[in-house]
């Protein structure tokens, strides 16, 4: 997949997980709304599936739209460059290929809520967590107000 060269003074960032189903696409979905002015947010998975619903679900319970977004293999960004890499589960960093040029490459070890057991509202209830620890991930490593 070729990636558009839409604004060539954003920062391209790849958010990296296994299935390509949660995790990342929260990730992209939070970057894309409060950042999206400054980065251009991609996510792939190294296993890609679908994106889970319950995904779709807690982002929309903050007026972020994902409904649209759909699960990528990290091969498809081969033949791209990224400022920056982020894998967001162990799996995922294991097994990250190398991107070409001068990129920075972050790791965040999340929970993977697709995992997760029990009643729907449990369920749900880390679902939320992992979507508000991934904005405190974003807003600590990409918010140049940020005290750094």
């Amino acid at each position: 997949m070729q990636i558009p060269k839409d604004n060539p003074m954003k920062k391209k960032v790849l958010f990296l997980c296994t299935g390509n189903s949660c995790r990342s696409q929260m990730a992209e979905g939070l970057m894309r709304h409060f950042y999206g002015n400054r980065f251009q947010a991609y996510s792939a998975g190294t296993e890609p599936t679908a994106v889970n619903p319950r995904a779709i679900q807690v982002m929309d319970e903050i007026d972020i739209d994902i409904s649209r977004q759909h699960s990528k293999s990290v091969a498809e960004f081969e033949n791209n460059t990224f400022d920056t890499v982020v894998t967001v589960c162990d799996r995922a960093n294991e097994s990250c290929p190398l991107f070409l040029g001068n990129v920075k490459r972050i790791h965040w070890s999340l929970e993977d809520p697709a995992e997760a057991k029990g009643e729907e509202k449990t369920v749900l209830a880390v679902f939320r967590k992992v979507r508000d620890q991934i904005r405190a991930h974003i807003d600590g490593e990409f918010n140049t107000n940020a005290n750094r």
